[in-house]
């Protein structure tokens, strides 16, 4: 336990009264210059795009397509290609997009040298001592769960395999019907009921925080994972090691994976996962968000976030998680990243988590997913740590110009046409994108690279998800409020 020095430090960061929440109408004018902003900047891009392309069409000269015989079939090859000027330019694009990239990663790197997380520090540890390199951290799990009495089981007993066993396990039941607090406690865990909670996810975890971090020393690490994820066997180890080897590391993120059925609309979200995890890996651990289904947090690096709301970052002072957030593992990693915390998501830290069973409940998720990202931009505005953030959704908004306007023009040229006509470039630019699907999908084993080699249903999954951002701009927009949605799983209360 911590000496009573510490306690008194860490309490004041936790016990800070809590000021009157932002208005709606202030939130509702950012969302909408956040909409306003991202649509502006595609629209321009778009705009040069056409241009561009309007000007090399004007100068084409037809290539007639000629008959060519394979065997005894006959078919139409055509050999029109773009100018070689336009894929030149095609080129200097792709090549300032990938310097933009890099700035971005380049800027994410000086943000943990940041003068607040100096600051923060300095606070700190006033009459305490920083941890040492290598010594042995406590991990205290917290599980949040709302009628989780179905998923919760198997959730425990994955801990119970971990090759590092957790010092502690505190099931968060958050307003619950079912029998999660027996489960909980019957499992030889302790349960903490949540009292008149009303800010679901977010505000349970407040509750308990306020209890935990008190009295929470150096060494104190925090997990906070979903009670309808299942650790890999070596992440705790793993997450704990890397916090223990480097006392400048803040948090430890896990990889995610989905769990098994649900058909093609399972298969989706699998694959979907698999691709970013890869990118995770090739990124070597550099984090995009720090996952909510399972990240290892340094208590002190939640202390610092609970100093820093209404002075640093937004929220309300004395709180982890900004309860206004949809998406608070996002928020989170912004409120981290703004104050100069260093993160990863090593490849060993992965998880298995809960995929979307129906069309609705995808819609769901996702319209809070990216509902969440795009308030939470609005929220932090242009900053150092949100720069990547925001070219993120400029990426999203113009893949989504991009793969519909490619799209109708396929379908156009396919009505347009009398015959086939085959296009050896275009052919091969395609059988480049296919083979990009294929390989990057390849570690979701055979069902996730038949899928992925099919290309035209996957095609149709991006569009349905470039709908939710289309639809999550046009809300923002409106003004009108966004849910949170809880899927509930066969045989658990409402």
């Amino acid at each position: 336990m911590p000496a009573e020095g510490d306690e008194v430090a860490h309490r004041r960061f936790v016990s800070t009264p809590l000021p009157a929440p932002a208005p709606a109408h202030s939130e509702a004018f950012y969302g909408r210059v956040v909409v306003l902003i991202v649509v502006a900047a595609v629209a321009g891009v778009a705009v040069v795009a056409w241009a561009i392309g309007r000007f090399f069409a004007l100068n084409r000269v037809a290539v007639p397509a000629r008959e060519m015989f394979v065997g005894s079939w006959s078919v139409l090859v055509s050999g029109e290609r773009p100018p070689l000027t336009l894929i030149m330019v095609a080129a200097l694009g792709i090549a300032i997009i990938a310097f933009t990239a890099l700035s971005f990663e380049l800027i994410a790197a000086l943000m943990t040298i940041s003068p607040r997380r100096r600051y923060l520090e300095t606070l700190r540890h006033t009459g305490m001592a920083a941890p040492d390199p290598g010594s042995r951290v406590r991990v205290t799990v917290l599980v949040p769960a709302h009628n989780e009495e179905e998923a919760l089981p198997t959730t425990l007993a994955a801990l119970a395999q971990q090759t590092r066993m957790p010092d502690r396990v505190i099931v968060v039941a958050d307003n619950c019907a079912d029998r999660t607090v027996e489960i909980a406690r019957e499992m030889g865990h302790e349960a903490f009921e949540t009292v008149d909670n009303e800010h679901k996810k977010g505000g349970a975890l407040n509750q308990v925080l306020a209890r935990v971090l008190p009295v929470a020393g150096p060494d104190d690490v925090i997990l906070v994972m979903d009670a309808d994820t299942s650790l890999g066997p070596r992440f705790i180890e793993v997450a704990a090691g890397h916090l223990e080897s480097d006392p400048e590391l803040a948090a430890v993120g896990g990889v995610f994976f989905g769990e098994g059925g649900s058909g093609i609309l399972g298969q989706f979200q699998r694959n979907e996962y698999t691709r970013y995890s890869l990118q995770i890996r090739q990124r070597r651990g550099r984090v995009f968000v720090l996952t909510g289904t399972a990240t290892m947090f340094r208590a002190e690096a939640l202390l610092d976030v609970a100093a820093a709301r209404g002075v640093f970052i937004p929220g309300e002072p004395g709180q982890v998680y900004d309860t206004a957030a949809l998406t608070e593992d996002n928020e989170l990693t912004l409120a981290l990243k703004s104050l100069g915390a260093t993160m990863m998501s090593p490849s060993e830290c992965y998880v298995v988590t809960e995929i979307m069973p129906t069309w609705r409940s995808l819609w769901r998720q996702r319209q809070r997913w990216q509902r969440g990202a795009l308030e939470n931009l609005g929220a932090y505005g242009f900053t150092a740590a949100t720069l990547r953030y925001w070219g993120q959704q400029l990426g999203i908004g113009y893949g989504t110009v991009a793969l519909n306007s490619a799209i109708l023009l396929m379908l156009i040229t396919f009505l347009a046409i009398d015959a086939w006509i085959w296009f050896p470039f275009w052919t091969t630019v395609g059988a480049v994108f296919l083979v990009e699907r294929v390989v990057t999908a390849w570690r979701g084993g055979w069902k996730a690279r038949l899928l992925a080699a099919t290309l035209l249903p996957e095609l149709a999954y991006d569009v349905y998800l470039q709908v939710v951002f289309v639809n999550c701009l046009w809300n923002i927009s409106l003004g009108r409020k966004a849910s949170w949605g809880h899927v509930t799983r066969q045989g658990a209360p409402a």
